[in-house]
């Protein structure tokens, strides 16, 4: 169950960078709204699920500068603004992730994850950009 709701919750945290990054508003602001306003489901999401998501959102916008910075070192030749806002996205909040050094969340779990976010919400194509874009931060922060 637990790996349900942080998969859902990875969801949302997605989704609440998405709304934050097309209208850039406070992330406090962009996390109550679609939290009280375009949650999909009837009842409230669980509480352990809104504050992982809450928290990872806040997190990768806060971490912002040197996950740009990251992204940037990891694409030679290939400009981040040319990604598609959800595959950029995906890589920031991953990247966000690895930073976190998250021991329920270790760097094959985080890039695995990240994959399924792609599935769902990109192309095939994608999945395997990010794969390996995530495999190469992974391996420069471990040296």
């Amino acid at each position: 169950m637990k790996k349900d709701w942080r998969r859902r919750g990875r969801e949302a945290a997605l989704q609440i960078l998405y709304q934050w990054d097309l209208s850039r508003s406070d992330i406090e602001t962009t996390i109550d709204t679609f939290f009280d306003l375009q949650w999909p489901d009837r009842q409230p999401p669980p509480e352990p699920l809104r504050d992982f998501a809450a928290a990872l959102a806040r997190d990768t916008v806060a971490r912002l500068p040197v996950i740009v910075s990251m992204v940037a070192a990891a694409t030679e030749n290939w400009r981040p603004e040319r990604m598609a806002v959800l595959d950029r996205l995906v890589i920031r909040m991953a990247i966000c992730e690895l930073l976190r050094r998250n021991p329920d969340a270790p760097p094959p779990v985080v890039i695995n994850e990240a994959m399924e976010l792609a599935r769902k919400f990109s192309t095939e194509e994608a999945v395997k950009f990010i794969n390996g874009m995530l495999d190469g931060v992974r391996k420069k922060m471990e040296k």
